[in-house]
């Protein structure tokens, strides 16, 4: 089986969760993933399902849209990061009240097997274990020789069992990039 991130592409494997609950949820996501994969340093691999979850931590608020993506990257995980940060900018993200109402979230899930405690980004994203509107849509697209598969797909199902935190599908999406059609 041929590897996924060849060793010498210099490429580096990362996966990225988006959310929005304000204005035209799926239109801001779909803009993040184009915004993202428009990029000659980033390539758009795979894409979850969105899922509708009830809101987390500031509960009195619209639910969210949520999904993952993983991607292809020479970028390293701080100037990744810094892409995020400016595509958030373009949709119109304020922040103002922590874990509050936005038009569009991008966090850095993962990146290869970096591990890194930066006062910019700590990695693995250190409560994406512990968030339902996370592990669903990652084990969407988390690649099967992830160390971290087997947990996530487990921690993802029990999730959906228990209806923990109101997750639920919402709508699946295919999405065209460059190495071929990839579908969730």
């Amino acid at each position: 089986m041929a590897e996924l991130f060849p060793s010498n592409s210099g490429r580096s494997a990362a996966y990225i969760a988006l959310g929005s609950n304000m204005g035209d949820r799926e239109q801001l996501l779909q803009q993040a993933v184009i915004c993202l994969s428009e990029r000659p340093d980033i390539d758009v691999l795979r894409v979850s399902a969105l899922y509708e979850t009830d809101p987390v931590g500031y509960t009195d608020q619209p639910a969210f849209l949520n999904m993952v993506i993983a991607v292809q990257t020479t970028l390293k995980p701080l100037e990744l990061l810094h892409v995020q940060q400016d595509v958030e900018r373009l949709l119109g993200r304020v922040r103002d009240i922590r874990w509050g109402p936005r038009t569009i979230d991008l966090d850095l899930l993962l990146y290869e097997d970096v591990a890194m405690d930066d006062e910019e980004l700590t990695l693995p994203h250190p409560r994406m274990m512990e968030r339902a509107f996370v592990l669903v849509p990652l084990s969407d697209v988390i690649a099967g020789e992830n160390p971290l598969r087997n947990r996530v797909a487990a921690a993802a199902a029990a999730a959906l069992q228990d209806g923990k935190e109101g997750i639920a599908q919402w709508k699946t999406i295919n999405w065209l990039s460059a190495s071929g059609l990839s579908g969730s």
